[in-house]
């Protein structure tokens, strides 16, 4: 019998994306009960069984609508039945301070995910995020304005997570279920306007295939594959930077360095000093840099987390402010 195109296209990106986990090794599985994560689940529990992983399904209820704890208690049953090793679930408080919902969801979630991982001593977490997510993911970095970085997407692999599905459609994803007889769950948050993403799910993307043809998607996601190359290869060269001043801003050796990678130093410098990653912002930076190229007397830049970042004596430093 001829496997479908669908389940072939999602079980060729989880060989090809854990092709270097060792029979033994633990593989979390992320599953909300959508499409996406049950395709993931049950193609990692079909390669599990011939590469010899020890696959466990995790799922996470985070108690935004109405009805969540009984659909993780459907999700953990059908990752049972799929064939994982282990179940586990875990409800979180999503609080989030100054963050969206969106956001606030997802930073709970990856913290139970990390502390599941830790505990199941799991050789990677997989997340179901398809070509789809990341042309989305593209496309909120470009209307945001932020930067190379947000425009080069999400990573394939990152703190122990791995995102195997990056190349795969999600009508991939929906396909594969349906031909292996998975009932999926659609989340009411994917369809819901007051969401951006939501948004530029339903109307955005659909408008750009109509109006700019097929394949638009794809372009997207391969833009950010090109990006994330390139801005890999400046992380790598502000990070041997950054550990060769050894914590000394040095303002002449600052400007020795390009544009690109300077402000990667002092953005790594500012996030060291405890100024909160999620809150530092280009124009933050862009202030920082100006103490080194454009300084003309002024006195200190203030950051998020009550830092401030100053000059004196031809070098900058951090202190913290009431």
């Amino acid at each position: 019998m001829t496997l479908h195109p669908a389940v072939a296209a999602v079980r060729l990106a989880v060989r090809r994306g854990l092709a270097d986990v060792e029979p033994g090794a633990t593989v979390l599985v992320a599953c909300s009960g959508g499409a996406d994560s049950l395709a993931l689940l049950s193609a990692c529990v079909f390669e599990g069984r011939k590469a010899g992983w020890h696959v466990v399904g995790a799922t996470v209820d985070h108690g935004l609508q109405e009805g969540s704890g009984a659909q993780a208690e459907r999700v953990v049953a059908q990752m049972a039945e799929l064939g994982v090793a282990e179940t586990v679930g875990a409800r979180v408080r999503v609080e989030g301070e100054g963050l969206g919902p969106e956001a606030a969801a997802r930073q709970a979630r990856y913290a139970v995910l990390a502390e599941m991982g830790e505990r199941f001593d799991a050789a990677a977490i997989l997340l179901g995020h398809t070509r789809d997510d990341q042309a989305e993911t593209v496309l909120l970095g470009l209307a945001r304005g932020s930067g190379g970085r947000s425009l080069a997407g999400m990573r394939r692999a990152f703190d122990g997570y791995r995102r195997p599905l990056l190349d795969v459609s999600r009508v991939d994803t929906e396909t594969a279920c349906r031909v292996e007889g998975i009932d999926f769950w659609s989340d009411p948050h994917n369809t819901d306007p007051r969401f951006t993403r939501s948004r530029v799910r339903q109307r955005v993307l659909p408008v750009l295939e109509d109006e700019l043809g097929p394949g638009v998607t794809e372009t997207l996601a391969r833009t950010a594959e090109q990006l994330r190359e390139d801005m890999d290869h400046l992380d790598d060269l502000a990070e041997a930077a950054y550990d060769d001043l050894a914590g000394v801003l040095d303002v002449a050796r600052l400007l020795v360095q390009s544009t690109a990678v300077r402000t990667r130093i002092l953005r790594m410098a500012a996030v060291a000093a405890g100024a909160p990653a999620s809150e530092l912002f280009h124009e933050h930076v862009k202030a920082m840099d100006a103490l080194v190229v454009a300084w003309r007397g002024q006195k200190w830049v203030d950051l998020p987390g009550r830092l401030r970042c100053v000059r004196q004596d031809d070098r900058l430093t951090f202190r913290t402010f009431a």
